[in-house]
Parts: C-alpha cells; sequence; structure tokens
C-alpha cells in the first residue's frame, strides 16, 4: 500500500475514534424515532419510565446480551459515565476496524509468480531469445560479451 494510503487510512481511524469517544457523549439522551413510536399511547415520567397509559413499549424485555461488557452504550465497571460511553465507542471502533482490516486481509490480492513460457507482469518480455522450456538451452544473442569472447576464445585454440 501506498504511503498516502496509510495517511488516509489513519487519519480516517483518528477521527473515527474521536467522534467515538468525545462527541458520542453529546448524543441526544431522548428516544429516537423507533423508541418514541412504542412508546405512544403511554404516559412518562421525566426519566422515560413508563408510569401509565397502554403501549408496545410495556412489553419490553431485557436483550440477551444485557450483561455484556458494552451493554447500554457503556463499559461495566467504570462508574464515571462520560468516561463508560467514549471508552465504549473507542472499543467499538478497533473492534470493527480489527474485523475490517481482518477481511481485507483475506481477500486481498496475492502476488504470482510468472510460470514458464508466460510474460512477466509489467507489460515486458525477456531479454536475449525466448523464454526457456523443459529441455531446452538458451544460446546467447548476438554481440552478448559471453558470444564475443567465445568466438575469441575459439580463434585463439585454432590458431
Amino acid at each position: 500500500m501506498k504511503n498516502r494510503s496509510w495517511v488516509f487510512l489513519a487519519g480516517g481511524l483518528l477521527v473515527a475514534l474521536l467522534l467515538a469517544g468525545v462527541v458520542s457523549n453529546y448524543a441526544s439522551s431522548h428516544p429516537d424515532g423507533l423508541d418514541s413510536s412504542l412508546l405512544k399511547g403511554c404516559t412518562v415520567d421525566a426519566d422515560d419510565n413508563i408510569v401509565g397509559g397502554s403501549c408496545p413499549a410495556q412489553q419490553a424485555r431485557d436483550h440477551e446480551f444485557a450483561d455484556s461488557p458494552l451493554a447500554d452504550y457503556g463499559v461495566r465497571g467504570v462508574s464515571n459515565s462520560f468516561v463508560s460511553t467514549g471508552l465504549s465507542g473507542v472499543l467499538g471502533v478497533l473492534v470493527t476496524f480489527a474485523i475490517g482490516a481482518g477481511g481485507f486481509w483475506l481477500l486481498r490480492r496475492r502476488g504470482t509468480t510468472p510460470t514458464a513460457g508466460t510474460t512477466p507482469t509489467g507489460g515486458t518480455t525477456p531479454t536475449g531469445g525466448t523464454t526457456p522450456t523443459d529441455g531446452d538451452t538458451t544460446t546467447p544473442a548476438e554481440g552478448d560479451s559471453a558470444t564475443s569472447g567465445d568466438v575469441r576464445s575459439r580463434a585463439d585454440a585454432a590458431s
């Protein structure tokens, strides 16, 4: 990967970590569209607890992973809510990045070595004649130093 690509990737990761670690703490604590539609027909108090009425949200139950370390946008065991929310966001970004990078690593293009009789990558062809195949021997091209040296040594031996 080019150096410029690494800078772009590192910059994107840094922005994601900043958003997840700091800016996520300033997100609205009010229910989103789905939550608010499920609360229609119910009366809620200031802490969004249902105190009366009839609505689908009354049948809500805890999720199977409610006791997991990163449940409810926080890290279990961290008492400071700002740090807990930021830390869970940072951990989520890092886990997502690791899974994505691992997937790209598995799917990456792997270099192949050229086989006999094929041209190497880059569009170049071998110099010095043909590409050798099984049982063939290559001969130096005319004008090569090996050829001219062989001719001279034969001429010296003949005289």
